[in-house]
């Protein structure tokens, strides 16, 4: 019986692996040619006296309403000059990313035909956190000093958000805002849906960028992600006992979904555990989920409900 179950297992892993390896095979022949702008070089590099024309070359980054001395005043601002010359020292030229990028349309591509590679456009934002990456139908914004690495000395943040400052989080930024023109939102404020929506983003990460560890595609350290794995089945009975998955008090997003330094179950394990833990668990059940109903494609399950994805995944935490 033993051998029997062995057997099945390694022609579901071999089977697998010929998914995979088709897979890959498609994506690689899809064309893409990537275009990006260094709007950041042009702000910085240029003569004041050139505005007017950098003003006309990228309106979209000039809302009406501002006098043109606020930008001009801005392109020889000491301190905006000093975030630029790190983000010159970091990304000198685009070979860090545009790799990551060829590779990154091409999987939008594959699993959504409908869409054109977009052009990319760089800038510095003065460390805006919340918009790190911004995917807009035909456009890409990456705001490269939000990618300096975490031990920059420009930054003042707490760690738990400086490790998400990292070059390595660009692409899974790009992915989650994509994501968010993709994934219908939730039906209520349950916990449970919140957590399966972000689940839903997660597995994206999985489709699109299959080469980056779970550490990266969710923004942990390798330690954070080990105590959920370890954790995993203790966390999951906290859910049922607590009967909070349906619950829709707000300050339970604060607890399990928003970025903090830990979550908050209110035990002893608070100061060990990683934020953003029910994002984690979500994107466990949406695996399941998809492993189980091998028949549903990404897009289906986009739109599809989170207490039907719950029901019919199977999901069974690891002991």
């Amino acid at each position: 019986m033993k051998k029997y179950l062995l057997g099945i297992a390694a022609v579901f892993v071999l089977f697998s692996c010929k998914k995979e390896d088709k897979v890959a095979e498609a994506v690689a022949a899809i064309p893409v040619k990537v275009e990006i702008e260094r709007f950041d070089k042009v702000f910085y590099e240029s003569p004041v006296t050139d505005f007017p024309k950098i003003k006309k070359e990228f309106s979209y980054f000039f809302p009406a309403g501002n006098p043109d001395t606020v930008w001009t005043n801005k392109m020889q601002d000491p301190l905006y000059r000093e975030l630029y010359g790190e983000v010159k020292k970091k990304y000198p030229n685009n070979d860090a990313f545009e790799g990551d990028l060829v590779a990154l349309f091409k999987h939008i591509q594959y699993y959504f035909p409908e869409y054109k590679t977009p052009k990319v456009v760089t800038l510095v934002s003065e460390m805006d956190y919340e918009n790190k990456a911004i995917f807009a139908d035909s456009l890409v914004i990456i705001s490269l000093d939000m990618y300096l690495g975490k031990t920059n000395r420009l930054y003042e943040f707490p760690e738990y958000y400086k490790q998400n400052f990292e070059p390595s989080q660009m692409m899974p930024d790009i992915v989650a805002s994509f994501a968010a023109g993709k994934i219908s939102a939730p039906k209520d404020r349950a916990l449970l849906s919140q957590m399966i929506y972000f689940g839903k983003e997660l597995y994206l990460k999985d489709l699109l960028l299959p080469d980056d560890s779970d550490a990266v595609k969710i923004a942990y350290t390798e330690d954070q992600l080990k105590w959920c794995q370890e954790n995993e089945s203790e966390m999951w009975k906290f859910f049922i006992n607590e009967k909070i998955l349906y619950d829709t008090n707000p300050k339970l997003m604060q607890r399990f979904i928003s970025t903090a330094p830990f979550s908050k179950f209110y035990l002893e394990i608070d100061a060990e555990s990683p934020g953003r833990v029910g994002t984690w668990i979500g994107w466990q059940i949406v695996r399941s989920y998809m492993k189980n109903n091998p028949n549903v494609n990404v897009q289906q399950l986009l739109v599809t409900d989170a207490k039907e994805i719950f029901d019919n995944s199977k999901y069974k935490p690891k002991k």
